[in-house]
């Protein structure tokens, strides 16, 4: 549509659209928008150097891997290989018997990770690059599902939303306890080919283990499919792929966040705004909106990480680009 593409450009040339580098909206299984810009890139602390983004660049998607982790998740629970939310959580755990024996980390469960309300120490406030932000710090400890689970309690599980990449950790590591298979075999298996995603890379820490919280790089294409399989109820070609039951579930409000929205299971609600939205969002600017009320899914990648106004490219993209053409 040649004016959302005119007022991109306006914004782009306004200077209100810093570190942009993707955008692809889609409505209706239709493209309405398809956008490449040029810009400094990395793979998590890695710099690419400048890159010429085009439809086939894979792009870190950073967080919005844990929404997908929540996809995966569904399927794994909808074929009976990992514990539904109301199950124990530490037992899932059983190389840590000192813990599962605490009888206040003995009340957490599954929900708890999947709503990042653990009750445990845990802030990633600080750069991606510094040992004191917790998820670094688990990435360095000898044994990361110990460190994420003896983590020290502040308050009763369900209490409070605290975002946390440990949660998401655990929840990765039960994927693989259940399926056996790595994350990216089970992803590449059951959810990128039915899709007809054939690149994409899942980024490991130093042990090997793929990142279940921010390791996923996939071109800004896919993404937005990812979008329209939520849109769809979990089916794509009529074939369900993720439990329609778990995309219902999965999506609903449960907790505040810290900047007064909602979350459900890995994935942002916002059930009070019209249209209604729900996304997955990531450091520097990476978001997947799902706009159930208007068929539309809208896939952003942008390069501002660790900035603390990164929020703003993707939301003028949406709010300023996108909405005015199609609500």
């Amino acid at each position: 549509m040649k004016q959302l593409r005119d007022r991109l450009d306006e914004l782009l040339q306004a200077g209100q659209l810093g570190g942009l580098h993707a955008v692809v909206a889609v409505r209706g299984g239709q493209t309405l928008l398809e956008y490449y810009g040029t810009g400094e890139d990395f793979a998590w602390s890695d710099s690419r150097g400048i890159v010429e983004f085009g439809p086939e660049t894979l792009h870190d998607i950073r967080s919005v891997t844990k929404s997908v982790t929540a996809l995966l998740y569904g399927i794994a629970l909808g074929d009976g290989l990992v514990p539904p939310p109301e199950e124990p959580l530490v037992p899932r755990f059983p190389q840590y018997p000192d813990l599962a024996a605490d009888p206040q980390r003995a009340r957490l469960t599954v929900a708890h990770a999947l709503t990042m309300s653990l009750g445990l120490e845990w802030s990633e406030d600080l750069p991606y690059n510094s040992p004191a932000n917790a998820e670094i710090a688990m990435e360095l400890a000898p044994d990361r599902y110990r460190y994420i689970l003896e983590r020290p309690i502040l308050e009763p599980p369900g209490t409070r939303w605290t975002y946390c990449g440990g949660a998401t950790a655990l929840l990765g590591q039960l994927i693989t306890d259940g399926t056996g298979l790595s994350l990216p075999q089970y992803g590449q298996a059951m959810l990128f080919t039915p899709l007809g995603i054939d690149q994409f890379e899942w980024m490991a820490g130093a042990d090997g283990v793929a990142s279940p919280a921010s390791g996923l790089r996939l071109a800004p294409r896919n993404l937005a499919r990812l979008g329209e399989l939520v849109l769809a109820n979990g089916a794509w070609d009529s074939q369900p792929l993720v439990p329609a039951g778990w995309i219902h579930t999965m999506l609903q409000p449960r907790l505040q966040t810290t900047w007064g929205g909602q979350y459900g299971y890995q994935w942002y609600v916002e059930s009070t705004k019209d249209p209604q939205l729900v996304a997955g969002m990531g450091n520097g600017g990476q978001r997947l909106y799902v706009l159930p009320d208007l068929d539309l899914t809208v896939a952003v990648t942008a390069g501002n990480y660790d900035d603390p106004d990164q929020w703003r490219t993707p939301l003028a993209v949406l709010e300023q680009v996108i909405l005015p053409a199609v609500a």
